[in-house]
Parts: structure tokens; sequence; C-alpha cells
């Protein structure tokens, strides 16, 4: 048996969520449908969604980060035929990230708090917060959209569940514009691989 939504949040001790946010994650989560052929993606193209590999991230942010994916694509779909680049999101989890250092000079979205996301963790320090909301809502990402990393996370899932939405809102747009037109990744970043605690994905 599949326990997956909200009795997968329940399993773990997390509040589960109610109405749309419910829903959202019985449809999101990718055992529904398997694609009878996987794709090839470059490398050069992908856009990393990155959430934890701890388990309450798996159960409650991964579901939001396929809705982020969804997002992107919708975004990517509608402009197609005027763009020269199409990112390609993709979800994964920080502890595979790590290890695909092609990516790491990739545009990236990190979803979930540090406590559950090593990668969130890793950024904590080192990006810009472009939005606090009472120390509960943390958005980073730099304002220029010349470092196109970004970090989205709430101090609960109900709060993470509104960061997104607030990312989505105010910034997705613009980072993606930014993403599309980005040619060299910035300098400073050229050549410098991320390096994490060998407590990668503990909460």
């Amino acid at each position: 048996m599949i326990v997956r939504g909200a009795a997968a949040c329940e399993a773990v001790g997390l509040t589960a969520p109610r109405g749309r946010d419910a829903q959202v994650m019985d449809e999101k989560t990718p055992q529904q449908e398997l694609p009878l052929v996987v794709p090839e993606i470059e490398a050069a193209h992908v856009l990393p969604i990155v959430v934890g590999a701890h388990l309450r991230a798996e159960v409650a942010d991964r579901p939001l980060a396929y809705r982020l994916r969804d997002a992107i694509e919708r975004w990517v779909s509608e402009r197609a035929s005027r763009l020269s680049v199409r990112p390609v999101p993709v979800v994964c989890s920080d502890v595979w990230y790590v290890n695909q250092q092609a990516l790491h000079r990739r545009p990236t979205i990190s979803l979930g708090g540090p406590g559950v996301n090593a990668l969130s963790a890793y950024f904590a320090n080192r990006l810009a917060a472009a939005l606090v909301q009472d120390h509960k809502i943390v958005i980073q990402l730099d304002p220029e959209l010349v470092d196109l990393r970004a970090c989205v996370w709430g101090m609960n899932h109900e709060l993470t569940v509104e960061a997104l939405r607030l990312f989505m809102d105010r910034y997705l747009d613009g980072f993606l514009r930014a993403v599309v037109t980005q040619v060299e990744p910035r300098e400073e970043n050229r050549g410098s691989f991320i390096t994490l605690s060998p407590r990668l994905g503990e909460g």
C-alpha cells in the first residue's frame, strides 16, 4: 500500500494540509502516471528545484516543488515560440544536487528550511534576503537577478506554502526572464562547487 498526501503527513507527525493544499499534495505526488519514454535532458537547460532528502521534506516540500515545477512549465509553454532557451525544471533532492557539479552553475531554486534542506542551509549566509516576514517567511535571491539562485522557506509547512505563493506571485516571472536571457554565470560563481556538511540531509 502506498501512503501519500495527507496520510503521509500524519505518518511523520506533520499537520495535514486542508483544502486546496491537500488536493495538490494528492494530485502532484508523482505516483499516478509514469511516462512511457523518459526524454533526454541537457544539463545546460536544467533548472533544479531542490528539496531536502529528510523525510519531512520529502512529504511536505516535494509536493510544493511539483507545484512550482508545473508553474514554470506553464510559463515556458506560453512563451515557447519566443524563447531561444527553454529551461527544464527538475525536482531533485539536496543529496543528488550536491553530487552533480555540472548543475552548480545553473539557476537553482531551493525549497524548504535549512533544518531539512542542506542546500538552503548552504545558501543561508550566501544569498541576499529579498523578503523576510517576522523571521518566519524567508525568500532569498539577488535583487539584481544576476546570481540566479533562490531560496524559499517558512518556519513550518503552512508558512512554507505561503512563502512559495509569495515567491511565485512577486518574483518568479522576473526570475525566469533573467534565466532565459542569461548568457554566462556570475563571475565569482564560476568554477566554485558546493561542498556541504557530511550530515547532508539531516534535520
